[in-house]
């Protein structure tokens, strides 16, 4: 009994959104192993709750677990396999594991449920690199009939009994990588070092701690760890891709004498994934210092040295924009994608073209030009490719509307986004697009149809776990019932004053009977009926209480 009370005492006693909470917070003070055990105590109470399970996993991807990052991410698609952050967290473990190419394909696919996050475009790039990095780079291999013939000469040499297999592996400790595993490593290199020196102590190596197991077994473990890890870095990172290309890397600068850049597909990348980068942390000037370097470079090249320097220039401004827009430089936000929008028509790509006019948009609604936004726009419906692309777009576009008080419109594009929400099976624009034909409602004085379009919304909240859409949509509703019962008032005293009159006519009459007087025309009119106040058009409280952030577009 006394263990049973003790293992009651050891579960859960806060609720989950108190854990869920308390993880968040620990998460961002760098504590993940504390944030691991909230999430873990929330997942106890509701083992099946996805957005706890992501969070858990990048817990264990920060302490250095993907494997344990994994399983999480993938039990958080175990009922919705489109559910968007599930997909970037298995993307992000597979990617820590080393295993490139599923990670890309997981990228590209959380790409395509949600375009307009940044993260996993930046996922993608970084994807493609790594395994560039792994293989090396194509231009510089090419085929020859010598080397490693060994596939097809083993049956010759098994038959006489000389094959032995082929040669093993240099170790990645050996005097010509040792530089390499010196950069790769960095203060772990010292660590490494310490170890290798104990493994020489003979003594030491009899030496078993108190838990039964041999030192010499620990230390060798630590050393492949960090061989291991140096194989991931070099792979992920490297010093240079190939040691071929880094030979013909050098040729390059000798013959030339100058330091012109050997690759400018690559440099390319790792600039774009740098920016890419600091545009997911916000960090505006230092994106837009670095796209300028990087533009002007692109801009001394050859068409010949970089076949799409057209498309690279574009994505460049499109960046200098997006950096300019948080920075609050409007005008200059508005320069760098009408350039982009330019370069995109002149030389017909379709997807620059889309990109830019959805920049331009976003960057007259936060001015409040909002029919320039709606023009803007609407240019750009035809180039939308997938459903949730479209959903987003004409929720946009109706809030855009309902900010100029043209409600049929917005209310009609509210309800395009819907039909395409639904065909994308995509519950948070549902969420959305019902919100906004609700507000559109309100403001047209259609209360009790807003009224049923605000339930509609909070099902949805209720499915996704959004509290804080919960609590939004609740005020929203309680604010839309309150007019209803405010507009039922003033007929209620508008019947009552018309029966008071008819009272006091009725007295008047019997006064007249009584004392017979002349007809007044007067007297046999209708008593003047009180007129019901204008019911309030569009209640504030109702329209504020619920504004979902506009979507991002697919470069920030």
């Amino acid at each position: 009994m006394a263990d049973d009370h003790e293992k009651e005492d050891q579960g859960p006693k806060c609720s989950f959104t108190i854990y869920m909470a308390e993880g968040d917070q620990l998460f961002l003070k760098g504590l993940y192993a504390k944030a691991m055990e909230s999430f873990s105590n929330a997942l106890a109470l509701k083992p099946d709750d996805r957005i706890c399970l992501v969070a858990r996993s990048k817990c264990y991807l920060k302490m250095g677990d993907p494997e344990s990052a994994l399983k999480d991410a993938e039990s958080s698609l175990k009922d919705d396999k489109e559910f968007f952050k599930g997909l970037y967290q298995k993307a992000e473990a597979l990617y820590a594991m080393g295993d490139f190419e599923f990670a890309l394909v997981f990228y590209h696919r959380g790409f395509q449920q949600r375009p307009e996050q940044q993260e996993f475009r930046l996922g993608i790039q970084k994807a493609q690199e790594a395994i560039n990095n792994s293989v090396g780079s194509p231009s510089s291999v090419k085929l020859e009939s010598k080397g490693d013939l060994t596939f097809f000469t083993a049956k010759e040499e098994v038959k006489k009994g000389k094959f032995k297999g082929p040669p093993k592996p240099q170790r990645l400790g050996s005097p010509q990588n040792e530089k390499t595993a010196r950069q790769l490593l960095g203060e772990l290199y010292t660590d490494k070092e310490y170890l290798e020196k104990l493994l020489k102590d003979k003594d030491l190596m009899k030496v078993n701690t108190r838990t039964g197991i041999k030192l010499q077994d620990l230390i060798l473990g630590g050393i492949s760890y960090l061989d291991t890890r140096t194989e991931f870095w070099r792979q992920q990172k490297p010093i240079y891709a190939r040691v071929r290309d880094y030979r013909l890397m050098q040729q390059k600068w000798n013959q030339s004498k100058l330091s012109k850049i050997s690759d400018p597909t690559d440099y390319i990348l790792k600039n774009l994934e740098e920016i890419y980068q600091n545009l997911a942390l916000n960090k505006s000037e230092a994106v837009s210092k670095k796209a300028r370097q990087v533009l002007k470079t692109v801009q001394g090249w050859t068409d010949k040295e970089v076949p799409n320097k057209q498309e690279v220039i574009g994505n460049l401004y499109s960046c200098i924009g997006n950096a300019q827009i948080e920075m609050g430089d409007m005008d200059g936000a508005l320069q760098s994608h009408e350039k982009d929008l330019e370069i995109a028509k002149q030389n017909n790509l379709m997807d620059a073209k889309s990109r830019a006019l959805d920049n331009i948009g976003r960057v007259y609604a936060r001015i409040g030009k909002f029919p320039r936004a709606i023009e803007v726009w609407e240019e750009k419906i035809p180039l939308t490719k997938s459903s949730l692309e479209k959903t987003w777009l004409f929720h946009e576009i109706g809030r855009c509307y309902l900010e100029l008080n043209q409600n049929v419109k917005a209310r009609s594009y509210g309800e395009k986004s819907l039909a395409f929400a639904l065909e994308a099976d995509n519950i948070e624009w549902q969420l959305h697009a019902n919100v906004l034909m609700a507000q559109s409602e309100v403001k047209l004085g259609d209360y009790d149809t807003a009224v049923t379009l605000f339930k509609k919304a909070l099902e949805k909240a209720e499915v996704l776990k959004d509290e804080a859409t919960k609590e939004a949509i609740h005020i929203a509703l309680e604010d839309v019932q309150k007019q209803i019962r405010e507009a039922h008032s003033p007929e209620e005293v508008t019947e009552e004053a018309d029966t008071q009159k008819d009272s006091s006519h009725v007295k008047e009459e019997e006064k007249k009977a009584a004392t017979p007087l002349p007809e007044s025309p007067q007297s046999l009119q209708s008593p003047e009926v009180v007129e019901s106040p204008e019911l309030v058009q569009s209640p504030e409280s109702a329209e504020s209480s619920y504004s979902p952030e506009s979507p991002q577009s697919s470069d920030e």
